[in-house]
């Protein structure tokens, strides 16, 4: 049987951005805390409610399910809610898949990194949309594992791979005829219509532009220190790389940031003494710490090093200075995706088909 637990994840800042993602845990009977000790607690079926109501469980079927053609009495039908309501009846999720002949539940992996604000961002709209549709989202982490334990028992209507999973997994999947949406990066022959690289490359791209475009002419890239990130990061560098040699500009020179500001200020020091003067960070939290790092060497931006981030959090705009940053349209991106869900199709990058513009500039000051 499965028990769901929940882990509420928090942004910093102003607005507090609050997900709950569901995990699973497996435990062998439903069982609750009692005055200390465990009871066994047995689920309510429809058999109870049509007990209770004193009719059959197929007339507790029809009115539940709404069956048009079925003529039930109006004092029967409040009978069979009020033995709903009092038993705390709810129908079982593996019932109607097996009458629907699919779940409402899509699984969303993502890779094994910190989930920042987008990726909440992401999870939040995701559901929203699917929600009105009468689809739940369950957000799992995927651990580079192959157990099929997960979806074979929640046998969801679809998978969306924000994770790396092993092929012969994700054909036995497809082969139960769930909906993969492979949202991760695919094969290299393949990158044009990979939907994490073309967004992400997209992302540097116009980092490096819009410095560009303000006079600069040496770029340096702050990458992340967690290797959970390096995917994004690597991605993210490509468009950096591809802008500058389109532009005709030097190559980034690339350093890594972390929450040491005393490396931090290390590293501006050394920017500087190599001629850049500006700085493509990572996201919005890699600017922060080369902004403290900048201050703490009496440096300003955009004086000394223009500096953009890349996520546009909500404490972008209170930075000191205040953030020019990336906004990576995480609305148009949950909504690429759960039209791909409901139509059963590949998200718009995936297919060759336009979404809009993936990434805009939020111009402040620092850069």
């Amino acid at each position: 049987m499965v028990r769901w637990s929940h882990l509420k994840t928090c942004t910093s800042g102003l607005r507090e951005s609050t997900v709950t993602i569901q995990w699973l845990r497996w435990s062998g009977s439903s069982e609750r805390m009692r005055g200390g000790s465990v009871a066994r607690q047995r689920r309510v079926t429809a058999a109870d409610v049509a007990r209770e109501a004193g009719v059959s469980q197929t007339t507790v079927s029809y009115v539940l399910n709404d069956v048009q053609h079925q003529k039930i009495a109006a004092e029967t039908q409040e009978r069979i809610h009020a033995a709903v309501a009092k038993l705390g009846y709810t129908p079982s999720a593996a019932a109607r898949a097996l009458r629907k002949g699919q779940s409402d539940i899509v699984l969303l992996l993502f890779a094994d990194m910190p989930l920042g604000h987008t990726a909440i961002e992401l999870v939040e709209q995701l559901t929203r949309i699917l929600r009105q549709q009468g689809l739940s989202v369950v957000t799992r982490i995927e651990d580079g594992g192959a157990n099929d334990s997960l979806w074979a028992d929640l046998a969801p209507r679809a998978v969306v791979m924000l994770a790396p999973v092993q092929a012969d997994r994700r054909k036995r999947m497809e082969a139960a005829g769930i909906q993969v949406i492979n949202a991760w990066r695919r094969d290299p022959e393949d990158a044009v219509h990979d939907t994490l690289a073309h967004s992400q490359h997209r992302v540097g791209e116009v980092q490096v532009r819009h410095l560009a475009a303000t006079g600069h002419r040496h770029i340096g890239y702050a990458a992340p220190v967690d290797p959970r990130l390096a995917d994004f990061c690597e991605l993210r560098l490509q468009g950096v790389s591809q802008a500058c040699r389109e532009l005709g500009i030097d190559s980034p020179v690339v350093r890594e940031i972390g929450s040491d500001r005393d490396l931090a200020t290390d590293i501006a020091q050394q920017w500087r003494t190599d001629g850049v003067t500006a700085v493509c960070a990572f996201n919005d939290e890699v600017a922060f710490a080369l902004l403290a790092g900048m201050r703490a060497a009496g440096m300003e931006a955009p004086r000394d090093l223009a500096v953009i981030g890349v996520d546009d959090i909500p404490v972008a705009q209170f930075a000191e200075p205040p953030l020019t940053t990336v906004d990576q349209h995480i609305g148009g991106v949950a909504g690429g995706l759960a039209q791909a869900v409901l139509r059963r199709q590949d998200p718009p990058e995936a297919s060759g088909q336009p979404r809009g513009e993936l990434a805009t500039v939020v111009v402040r000051q620092s850069a």
